[in-house]
C-alpha cells in the first residue's frame, strides 16, 4: 500500500538521517505505532525534510535513536547494562510519542528544587478520544486536544499560530486559561498533536511526565485520554 506522497510501499527500505547517524528501516516499521510522531509523519500528516543525500532528516539524537528504532522493530525495550542515558532516551521517547515505549522507560525521578529566584511555568496538554467497541480495528469517533496553562504569552502565540483549526477558549479555576480544539477526526488530531507538541517545546518547555486514563462510559464506546505535562523554568520579577 502506498504511503500517500513518499511513495514507499510498506515492506520497503527507508533511510533516515537522525541528527547526522543514518539508518535504514522499513515503511511498516515506523509505522507501528500510528499515533507517533513518526507514523504521522510517514503518513504524510507532518512535513518532512531531507538531506543533501535524499535521506530524511531528523534534528534528534542520533545514536540514541537505535532504541528508539529496536523498540519500532520488536516492541521490547533492550537496554546494555550499564546504560547511563535513559533521561535522555525518555525524552527521545516522549519526543515521538511512542506511548509504550515512555511506559516501558517509567515516570521520570523528581526534579530537584529551583532557585529561590526561580519559579516553574507549567503548560497540560491533554487527548481525549472516544472509540468504538465494535469496530475491529478499533475506530476512533471523536477526538479533541485541550492545552491549560497560566502562561499567557503560550496561550496567545498558539491562538496565532493555529488560526485553522476550530478551538474555543475557556478560563478555569487559579488564573488559568484553556484552548479546546475540536472535535476533529482522528488524522486531525494527531498531526494537531504533533504540531502542538512541536510549539512547546520549542517555546522552552520540556515534558515533565505523561499519563494516560481508560474510561469506559457507554456500552458501545470507550473513552481514553492522554495527558502531557510540560515545564520551564521562569525568572522571578520583583513588583
Amino acid at each position: 500500500m502506498e504511503n500517500g506522497d513518499l511513495g514507499y510501499m510498506a515492506g520497503e527500505p527507508v533511510t533516515l538521517n537522525v541528527g547526522g547517524c543514518v539508518y535504514t528501516t522499513s515503511l511498516s516499521t515506523l509505522q507501528r505505532y500510528p499515533d507517533s510522531m513518526l507514523g504521522a509523519m510517514f503518513r504524510g500528516d507532518f512535513p518532512t525534510l531531507r538531506d543533501a543525500q535524499g535521506n530524511y532528516f531528523i534534528d534528534r539524537d542520533g545514536p540514541l535513536f537505535r532504541y528508539i528504532l529496536n523498540f519500532l522493530r520488536t516492541s521490547e525495550l533492550t537496554l546494555p547494562f550499564d546504560f547511563k542515558e535513559t533521561e535522555l532516551l525518555r525524552k527521545e521517547a516522549d519526543f515521538y510519542q511512542i506511548e509504550p515505549l515512555i511506559q516501558c522507560l517509567g515516570d521520570p525521578k523528581p526534579l530537584l528544587p529551583y532557585p529561590t529566584d526561580t519559579y516553574e511555568e507549567v503548560v497540560e496538554l491533554s487527548s481525549t478520544r472516544k472509540l468504538s467497541k465494535y469496530s475491529n480495528p478499533v475506530a476512533v469517533i471523536i477526538t479533541q486536544l485541550t492545552i491549560t496553562t497560566k502562561v499567557h504569552s503560550v496561550l496567545e502565540s498558539i491562538s496565532s499560530s493555529f488560526t485553522k483549526w476550530n478551538k474555543h477558549m475557556m478560563d478555569t479555576r487559579d488564573y488559568q486559561v484553556s484552548f479546546t480544539f475540536g472535535p476533529c477526526d482522528h488524522q486531525q488530531e494527531v498531526s494537531l498533536r504533533v504540531h502542538l507538541l512541536d510549539f512547546i517545546s520549542k517555546a522552552g518547555f520540556t515534558i515533565r511526565n505523561t499519563r494516560v486514563h481508560h474510561m469506559s462510559e457507554r456500552a458501545n464506546e470507550n473513552t481514553v485520554e492522554h495527558h502531557w505535562t510540560f515545564c520551564r523554568r521562569a525568572r522571578k520579577v520583583d513588583d
